[in-house]
């Protein structure tokens, strides 16, 4: 039996339901229906529920979606998806560009941060908090200072608390043999081969042409599967992120951004809009800001010449004031900020969104973001393990931070050999031709469209 992950709508049907009530929806009469009918909760951390169910409830579960979907929201005013509402939302919207720009050793350096980040997170990704914690503190590795590894680890632990199954083989420290493929960096390449093709007025519909032409669906998850569905149902962007859709505001779009940071240096507002026409294929509202407010903060860090607080202040600028997002990003910094032990802060962050947020959701996962950054003072190993150690998603949050720690850091000799060392400039990708490719080659090619006119 096939059970397609991220697709099935009985399985959509319980996402959509939390999503609605975040959104400020108030979705209880279709909830006590699907009960009723006998409809189950989401999986909690899987794409897909193990049993199939009657016809009938997936025929209701597609009808309840569409109903949620007219549900009207209280927070739409605060919460625009359009980008002049966006930019309005926005008080302090960056309206000059700031000074430098980057030579290929700091995109080179940014490359390398957004892997080994991902790579430290990758065997413990989606497992909770404390078994990310008893893990790294069996093997004598916590705070986290090398990758993971199994050595030393009780085989009782290892049996209660798994590694990632895909991602064992290719991510502890005792088997890492270059960078392993991840959508946390196949989205990063596409997006070069985005510009590389279009250049940066690259529509939305160039977007979604790419990936169907580049990207297999078999990698593509949450928000970013629905979206695929949906272009192949004949759905046009950018109604390809609301249909059937209860991801859109999670962390995919995020992890998309990058490349439209790295090649828009000092200039955060285009940074931002550029992501946005990436994110609104798949996401809405939150699940956008959270690119935008990745993008900007990155093409802060490529000039060379500002503080992570400061990078961060620019990508806090494009996020609308009265956001749930806004409001997410300002309490982590301020947590970072108060207290000493990086435990107690993501204690705080877990304690507020854990009972609401799913583990890839973008509010959770961007506060954790800042707060990693903002606690470590943009050092490179400090923002990585923090970031990981949060343990929501932790390969995205982690490649993330690496990627901003890594352009700060200027160059690749200013990341430790340890971390450098195991990805043998060689990175995996199911993306085009680029199999093999490494950070150095990837580097020139992103400085290259970074001065493309």
């Amino acid at each position: 039996m096939l059970r397609l992950t991220w697709v099935q709508p009985e399985d959509l049907l319980g996402h959509e339901l939390r999503q609605a009530r975040l959104d400020g929806r108030e979705p209880s009469r279709i909830e006590e229906r699907w009960r009723a009918a006998g409809g189950p909760d989401a999986p909690e951390r899987a794409g897909a529920s193990p049993h199939r169910v009657s016809r009938y409830l997936r025929l209701l579960a597609e009808d309840l979606l569409d109903e949620l979907a007219d549900l009207p929201s209280r927070l739409a005013d605060d919460e625009p998806t359009e980008l002049a509402a966006i930019k309005a939302a926005c008080p302090d919207w960056p309206t000059t560009r700031l000074s430098g720009t980057p030579g290929p050793p700091a995109f080179e350096a940014s490359w390398l941060g957004r892997a080994i980040g991902c790579l430290l997170g990758k065997p413990v990704e989606k497992l909770p908090l404390d078994a990310v914690r008893a893990l790294g503190r069996a093997s004598g590795n916590w705070p986290l200072t090398g990758y993971f590894t199994a050595r030393g680890v009780p085989a009782e632990l290892l049996a209660a608390h798994p590694w990632n199954r895909r991602s064992a083989a290719t991510s502890l420290a005792e088997n890492i043999d270059g960078m392993p493929e991840d959508d946390d960096l196949d989205y990063p390449l596409l997006n070069l081969l985005l510009l590389q093709r279009h250049g940066k007025g690259f529509t939305t519909t160039d977007v979604a042409r790419l990936w169907l032409e580049e990207l297999p669906p078999g990698r593509t998850f949450t928000a970013e599967r629905l979206a695929y569905r949906n272009l192949l149902t004949g759905v046009e962007p950018p109604h390809t992120a609301r249909h059937r859709n209860p991801f859109r505001e999670w962390i995919g779009a995020l992890i998309r951004a990058d490349v439209h940071g790295w090649t828009n240096p000092g200039d955060p507002a285009a940074a931002a809009e550029q992501a946005y026409r990436d994110a609104v294929l798949t996401h809405t509202a939150n699940g956008v800001y959270a690119a935008m407010f990745t993008a900007a903060t990155l093409a802060a860090a490529a000039t060379g010449d500002h503080d992570v607080h400061t990078c961060l202040r620019a990508g806090r600028s494009v996020v609308p004031h009265r956001s749930r997002l806004a409001q997410a990003l300002d309490h982590a910094v301020r947590l970072a900020a108060a207290h000493e032990d990086f435990d107690t802060v993501v204690d705080e962050l877990h304690a507020v969104y854990a009972p609401t947020h799913h583990w890839v959701h973008a509010l959770p996962n961007t506060a954790l973001l800042a707060a990693a950054l903002t606690h470590a003072d943009g050092d490179f190993t400090g923002s990585i393990r923090r970031a990981v150690a949060g343990g929501l998603d932790t390969d995205s949050v982690g490649a993330t931070a690496g990627s901003v720690a890594g352009l700060l850091a200027g160059s690749p000799a200013a990341i430790p050999e340890h971390w450098r060392a195991p990805l043998k400039n060689r990175l995996a990708t199911t993306v085009a031709d680029l199999d093999g490719t490494g950070f150095d080659t990837l580097a020139h090619l992103t400085h290259l469209e970074a001065n493309r006119t």
